[in-house]
């Protein structure tokens, strides 16, 4: 009997034990990845702190506190076994209309609790804090700038492994890679990885910029004809056939489109439920189900894979089948990070001062990562695209740098050898429209991580962007 007792006592004690034990933590999401003022915003928070704090900033040159609510009920919900694919369903803690004195922009919306630790035992005051993001379009497209910056956030999501999974396996449970990924669970917002050092850069130096989510592409192609270019910056990875066709349109209008990123629409995907979910099937794409209906221009893997047979080059003028790695992925390790100049008389280098076989931004290795290239010629000293891997005529190479493929890339490029060699691009081109007129502009720098420059504060990287901004988007 005593031993039955002491046994009781302590599982009473454990049982105290656990429930001041109970971990604190706040994680949340908003109901969509953009909004409009006016439309009604929902955040949905799960907690199991009684109450929280909600406050939401406006990233830009000067971050600005637009929203902060204490002591917010806090609520518990469970969590699906398919929250990767087919998010949380967690009810909003909070929905109010967008003011419409909120500007355009990416909004991070920071979730914090704390806590006196337990009631008799593990005391002490206890903090968990998250994150969330939205963005902000413009109330009336166009009306405070020309220049619309469209953030990579299908890329956000597809890297977003919260739940267990994303579209990668290496950072999915069991090793295990998903196939389709969900807007609606706690995001992995890059934003701060990748266009934020250019959206700073872009607004303390009096370029003003509207935003977009990627899907907007998708969903609301009406308010491209409000711009007069377009930008993509980064790591701008994932692209679904309709954003494709729309931007593609835009730039047939006369609309012009800058990439400042690399790795760019390397990977199609498909959106599902309204745009809250994207599918890609990768290098797995015999599983897609378009692959039996024979509809496979549509397939969700690689846009160059012959049996898409639309390399992104014809949208770019580069891709990663000619790019790589560069200080990346144990690829060109020794790279300099920066580009070597083959055309310093190009409008793109107008006021650098650079000169043939010059380099610049190798302080801030603005090549770096992922690149994207062309297939290359080389006559009289010169490179010149072939136009065999969908490069458009009239593409002018005016940079390279050195890049190469991991071995692994062959495997999803299964026409292609192991040990390719490309090169990071930079260069542009000017597309025919539709009635045979002369098109947009389109300029790309081929790798991931231009805006390395800008938050160094390299000078010729600063005046490049400066000229592509200034002759594209007034």
């Amino acid at each position: 009997l005593a031993v039955a007792a002491a046994m009781l006592s302590s599982s009473i004690c454990q049982a105290d034990d656990d429930a001041d034990a109970r971990p604190l933590f706040v994680e949340g999401y908003a109901g969509r990845v953009s909004y409009r003022p006016g439309e009604k915003l929902a955040l949905h928070v799960s907690t199991t702190a009684p109450t929280f704090t909600i406050e939401i900033v406006r990233q830009g040159a000067r971050p600005e506190v637009v929203f902060r609510r204490a002591g917010v009920p806090g609520r518990l919900s469970p969590i699906p076994e398919n929250a990767s694919s087919h998010g949380c369903g967690w009810p909003a803690v909070v929905e109010m209309p967008v003011p419409e004195s909120w500007k355009s922009g990416y909004y991070h919306v920071a979730l914090t609790a704390s806590d006196n630790g337990g009631k008799y035992v593990h005391r002490g005051t206890r903090t968990a804090e998250s994150s969330c993001f939205f963005i902000v379009r413009p109330a009336r497209p166009g009306t405070t700038s020309k220049i619309l910056l469209q953030l990579a956030t299908n890329t956000y999501a597809a890297y977003n492994n919260w739940g267990g999974f994303s579209l990668y396996a290496y950072n999915g449970r069991g090793g295990v890679q998903g196939h389709r990924v969900s807007f609606l669970r706690p995001p992995l917002s890059q934003f701060a990885t990748w266009e934020a050092a250019f959206a700073t850069w872009a607004e303390a130096h009096g370029y003003a910029l509207e935003y977009a989510a990627n899907s907007d592409l998708e969903f609301h192609p009406e308010e491209l004809a409000a711009y007069r270019l377009v930008l993509s910056v980064g790591h701008d990875e994932y692209w679904s056939t309709p954003m494709r066709d729309h931007l593609e349109a835009f730039i047939g209008r006369g609309g012009n489109v800058a990439f400042f990123s690399g790795n760019t629409c390397c990977w199609q995907v498909r959106s599902e439920d309204d745009g809250t979910a994207l599918v890609s099937w990768k290098q797995r794409l015999v599983m897609d189900p378009v692959f039996p209906t024979g509809k496979h221009r549509l397939l969700s893997t690689l846009w160059s894979h012959h049996l898409v047979g639309r390399p992104e080059n014809t949208l770019t003028g580069v891709g990663f089948l000619f790019g790589g790695f560069h200080k990346s992925h144990g690829q060109v390790m020794d790279g300099s990070g920066a580009y070597g100049v083959h055309r310093p008389d190009h409008w793109i280098f107008a006021g650098t001062g650079l000169e043939r076989g010059g380099t610049f931004g190798g302080k801030d290795t603005i090549v770096g990562y992922e690149c994207d290239g062309c297939e290359i010629e080389w006559r009289d000293g010169l490179p010149f695209p072939t136009g065999r891997d969908g490069t458009p005529a009239g593409f002018e190479i005016v940079a390279t740098a050195p890049a190469k493929w991991h071995p692994d890339d062959a495997l999803f490029y299964d026409r292609f050898p192991a040990d390719r060699v490309g090169s990071a691009v930079v260069g542009c081109y000017t597309a025919t429209g539709r009635d045979g007129t002369a098109g947009g502009t389109v300029v790309t720098v081929g790798s991931t991580d231009w805006s390395h420059g800008l938050a160094g504060g390299d000078a010729v990287v600063e005046r490049i962007t400066r000229t592509v901004l200034e002759r594209l988007g007034r």
